[in-house]
């Protein structure tokens, strides 16, 4: 990838044709595909977008705050320009999420290393800032004279996935700030001296607000939640454990509960406007794997593989695919289903629709697993639609990466993953 840098835009050259492979790899890359595939009507336009951009009919690309702009070429050599827009962050934004940065030095670093880090777009979320788009976000224009995603504007859509997979800062530098210029504001941030400590606020005296009713003043806002999860008291003591006493699990135990004490919380303070996510109560089994994705101690982890019925091997394959996906990827990994009619047509419909007709791999089919003939690799189907990549690994099929709305994406991680495992 080659580009021309200054502070408003960027210039990127077409890049070559992409037959056979997956348009996003990173995470960040995957969420911008999402966003086009979940607000088009027209999952026919997609398709026609995602066939021009593997062709290599995207030309150059220029990204501009707000938009990108490319020249695509259907396949009679008709040439149209398409826009797709993007909203930019306010400068108050700007400020709540740069500072957000600071904060934290594994944000900026990640940054310098064109790694987009999962916290900081949490942290912001948090914040009411969005920094990746969402559904309806993404706002097409084409002078062919579709009102909705045309493939023109869905093949720059796809090409713009490839760009953000190596270079975060494009997507930074859409929703407002390029790239020289954020990196001197944070570094102006990191410099600055400390603010001085806020003052006490003033308290009121409870009988005092008990009889003076509703004439005070109102509560003041609730406090923040703290930033991450407090740490528990230290053990060591020179008194020796009591019988069945296990400290490292006590302390294991313990540090997890102060994890989900800050999510509770934290989902207790937000919004109402905001939505609530509701957390089923886990089986033993998935509760044990969750447990088990931190454990500290092979013999702790041992005893979460015997009480969850386990063995270690396994256990190590249920932390793998939880840390990809929690308790849905997990549940793709032990479970095996036979998709219903409906279930069946609409993946194989999306198996259709992933690659043209000479490009689509031989697969066989058991259940709601799909395996290339002759590779060491596969797609699961979940029950929410999603398609999981896996690679066979020593004999058995462990999780290749997060999961995927495009069965042809998730099929092209599990290829990669097992290329770099035989590499």
């Amino acid at each position: 990838m080659t580009g021309h840098e200054g502070d408003t835009e960027r210039t990127f050259t077409a890049l070559p044709p992409a037959h056979g492979r997956g348009f996003a790899r990173t995470w960040w890359g995957q969420a911008w595909l999402r966003a086009l595939e979940d607000t088009a009507l027209d999952s026919g336009q997609v398709k026609t977008g995602r066939g021009l951009a593997r062709a290599g009919a995207v030309g150059a690309v220029s990204v501009r705050p707000g938009r990108i702009t490319a020249v695509v070429q259907d396949r009679d050599g008709t040439a149209h320009r398409a826009d797709v827009l993007l909203a930019e962050l306010s400068d108050g934004q700007w400020d709540r999420l740069l500072d957000m940065a600071v904060e934290r030095a594994g944000h900026v670093a990640a940054l310098l290393d064109r790694e987009m880090p999962p916290h900081l777009v949490e942290d912001a979320a948090s914040e009411g800032i969005e920094l990746l788009p969402g559904l309806g976000d993404l706002e097409p224009e084409c002078d062919c004279g579709a009102w909705d995603h045309c493939g023109h504007t869905a093949a720059l859509c796809y090409q713009m996935a490839r760009l953000l997979d190596q270079d975060p800062f494009v997507l930074l530098l859409m929703r407002g700030r390029g790239e020289q210029a954020l990196l001197d504001d944070l570094q102006t941030r990191s410099s600055a001296v400390p603010a001085t400590e806020a003052p006490e606020p003033e308290g009121v005296d409870a009988a005092e607000a008990y009889a003076a009713g509703d004439i005070l003043p109102p509560l003041p806002e609730p406090a923040e939640p703290p930033e991450e999860p407090g740490l528990p008291p230290a053990l060591d003591t020179e008194a020796p454990p009591g019988p069945g006493v296990d400290p490292v699990a006590v302390r294991h135990l313990a540090a997890r509960t102060a994890v989900e004490a800050h999510r509770l919380l934290a989902e207790a303070l937000r919004q109402p406007s905001e939505g609530h996510a509701c957390m089923p109560e886990l089986p033993l089994g998935a509760d044990a794997v969750r447990l088990a994705v931190a454990a500290p101690d092979r013999v702790l982890t041992e005893r979460l593989a015997a009480g969850s019925g386990r063995t270690p091997e396994s256990l190590a394959d249920a932390t793998h695919a939880w840390g990809l996906g929690g308790a849905d990827a997990l549940s793709v990994l032990e479970e095996e289903w036979e998709p219903s009619g409906g279930a069946l047509a609409r993946a194989r419909a999306a198996l259709d629709a992933a690659w043209d007709e000479d490009e689509r791999p031989e697969l066989t089919t058991d259940g709601n697993r799909w395996t290339v003939v002759g590779a060491p690799a596969q797609v699961r189907l979940g029950r929410d639609g999603r398609w999981w990549p896996y690679r066979e690994e020593r004999g058995r099929w462990r999780p290749a990466g997060p999961a995927a709305l495009d069965p042809a994406t998730a099929l092209a991680s599990a290829e990669l993953a097992a290329a770099e495992g035989t590499g």
